[in-house]
């Protein structure tokens, strides 16, 4: 495994011309496209010339080419990587999700995927507004390094198969300062940014395969379906342009993913996954479908049905919590963490089981508020430079269609005290909406695409 610096300088355009093409729909060159990102990443252009760019892709977008051209500069801006699966022993994949509330699917897929012959090299995030982050999760593990450097990077793949990590800063760092604006100026939702910000990191982490698990409703980053079907197809379609295989899966955010929502307290949720005590269906369905995309597409598994028995075996035997036990302590986490899970993961002392004053059904949730009460409590950031308190979180949140009431919670709150319990209490509580009989069953797997 070696890293590659980021191209030199190319050739010198006006930044205020490349943004009035923008704004006027007139297509922009490779050369324009790399000439800007260079200019962004060292420092050549001014936060309002950058965040113009980003207003004016914001409302004319851009064409698969240029998305494709600004994609490869951004990840060129910095170190790519290079591994060889000869060496690893399997072919190198990665799974991005767009980001929901209970989404601690990497935790098992990850080690999943390794126990059935691949190797997976996963950079992951932060939690961002209502949304939990992977890195979140892991920060609650004692002594888990999540910023190693690119040579224990690779011991820890040759051992366990699977790290999952956060991004170094020579990783797609033109990618930084330009989300660090978009943040500020009204544009993180332009679906062509989202697109080369996902991607640009992700081919710089040399992956031969990629899964996309695209969220889909209330606690989905982009809720709105026909939106989200858009972002799918932008990024498999500029993926593959930048030649990286790609496939995306919607799924349904209308609810929390698993019974937990938190980070340390999902974290437990994981071990008790793979340790195969208990299984929430929807969030099994969801790791094992995502799983059978990568496993097919990299030939690991001659289709679907196949695929899908391979996982089952895994997590079954115990070979996939083997590669998550071997992962966490090659990264300096507790070489006991699945025995001993409940030792070594916070959780907050006051506990508060949230009983609604009436028997019913639960009909809808509004998983954002959801999200946004975790952070109330400080499991998520309101700033960046916030602390995330990992103790603080929901345990067995029940999903749609659950019978409720007195004696029969909507989910346990685990709170610093007394105060913050009872008013995560009533956010949940007005998240939730009640009725006389359940709704009709809604899937988890809303559509692939391919």
């Amino acid at each position: 495994m070696a890293s590659d610096p980021g191209a030199g300088a190319g050739p010198t355009f006006l930044p205020q011309e490349i943004i009035r093409k923008v704004r006027d729909h007139v297509a922009l060159s490779e050369a324009e496209i790399r000439f800007f990102v260079e200019a962004l990443h060292d420092g050549r252009l001014s936060e309002g010339q950058v965040a113009a760019f980003a207003m004016a892709v914001f409302f004319t977008g851009l064409s698969k080419p240029e998305c494709v051209a600004l994609t490869r500069a951004m990840m060129e801006s910095g170190d790519v990587l290079h591994w060889s699966s000869e060496v690893l022993g399997g072919p190198i994949v990665d799974k991005h999700s767009t980001g929901g509330v209970g989404d601690k699917v990497s935790l098992m897929l990850a080690p999943a995927l390794a126990a059935c012959g691949a190797v997976v090299p996963m950079i992951s995030g932060r939690g961002l507004g209502h949304t939990g982050g992977t890195l979140d999760k892991l920060d609650s593990i004692p002594g888990y390094d999540v910023r190693p450097d690119n040579a224990r990077f690779g011991e820890v793949l040759g051992r366990a198969g699977c790290a999952i990590i956060g991004q170094t800063s020579n990783l797609a760092p033109a990618d930084k300062r330009f989300y660090a604006i978009r943040d500020v100026t009204a544009t993180v939702e332009s679906i062509p940014l989202i697109t080369a910000s996902i991607l640009s990191k992700k081919l710089a982490a040399g992956l031969q395969r990629l899964v996309l698990d695209v969220k889909v409703g209330s606690g989905a980053f982009i809720p709105e379906p026909d939106r989200a079907q858009a972002l799918a197809h932008s990024l498999v379609d500029v993926a593959q342009g930048a030649g990286l295989p790609c496939s995306a899966v919607l799924t349904d955010m209308n609810q929390v993913l698993g019974w937990t929502a938190g980070n340390a307290i999902e974290v437990r949720e994981t071990v008790e996954y793979l340790r195969g005590d208990r299984r929430e269906p929807r969030l099994h369905e969801v790791t094992v479908a995502l799983a059978a995309e990568l496993l097919v597409g990299t030939g690991l598994a001659p289709d679907r049905s196949a695929a899908e028995a391979a996982v089952q075996r895994v997590l079954d035997d115990g070979r996939a919590a083997e590669r998550f036990a071997a992962m966490v302590q090659a990264l300096g986490g507790p070489a006991d963490i699945l025995d001993r899970y409940r030792a070594h993961l916070p959780l907050a002392p006051v506990e508060l089981a949230v009983e609604p004053p009436r028997r019913g059904f639960v009909r809808a949730m509004d998983v954002r508020a959801v999200g946004m009460a975790i952070v109330a409590m400080g499991g998520g950031r309101r700033r960046a430079d916030d602390e995330i308190d990992p103790a603080v979180g929901l345990s067995e949140v029940r999903g749609l269609g659950t019978e409720v009431g007195p004696g029969a919670p909507l989910a346990v709150v685990h709170a610093r005290d007394e105060a913050q319990a009872q008013a995560c209490a009533h956010a949940l509580q007005a998240a939730v909406t009640l009725g006389d009989a359940p709704p009709e069953p809604a899937p988890v797997i809303l559509g692939r695409v391919q």
